[in-house]
């Protein structure tokens, strides 16, 4: 189902969300709305003002097996990158860490005076903020470096 070869520029769309809808994700990070139709994955970065040589490199790096960008870091447009960066940053900080403290609540007793289930929830929050202050500070000084 999934592609084995890289996705090009005048590859469907439409083509790339069918092969895989991971990349519903990419999308999202990109800020390119669902709603293209038949229009090519150039057709669609350039009229919603995405570079689609980063959009690709992003999209190929997550079908890829390897863990290396090789051949596309030279075309990639870096402030495109670091918002696709930001837009997942803030996808895990705001949005998976809080949805996974909310199911972590409904799945333990917090209805009685119950021990553990407190230092469950604390030790969830030591981790998610403790490391999440250093990641919001580390990721804004390299966002600042890097623009």
């Amino acid at each position: 189902m999934y592609k084995t070869s890289k996705y090009t520029p005048t590859d469907k769309m439409s083509y790339l969300i069918c092969d895989n809808y991971t990349l519903l994700q990419v999308m999202s990070r990109f800020d390119l709305s669902l709603g293209f139709g038949d229009k090519t994955v150039q057709e669609v970065c350039r009229e919603n003002g995405v570079d689609c040589r980063t959009f690709l490199a992003v999209v190929n790096f997550m079908i890829e097996d390897s863990d290396r960008m090789e051949d596309d870091v030279k075309d990639i447009s870096m402030p495109s990158l670091m918002n696709y960066l930001k837009q997942a940053h803030h996808y895990f900080l705001d949005f998976c860490l809080p949805t996974i403290r909310r199911k972590l609540i409904e799945a333990i007793d917090c209805s009685t005076e119950n021990e553990v289930a407190f230092l469950i929830l604390k030790f969830f929050d030591q981790f998610v903020n403790i490391p999440g202050v250093q990641l919001r500070f580390s990721i804004r000084s390299f966002f600042l470096i890097s623009l």
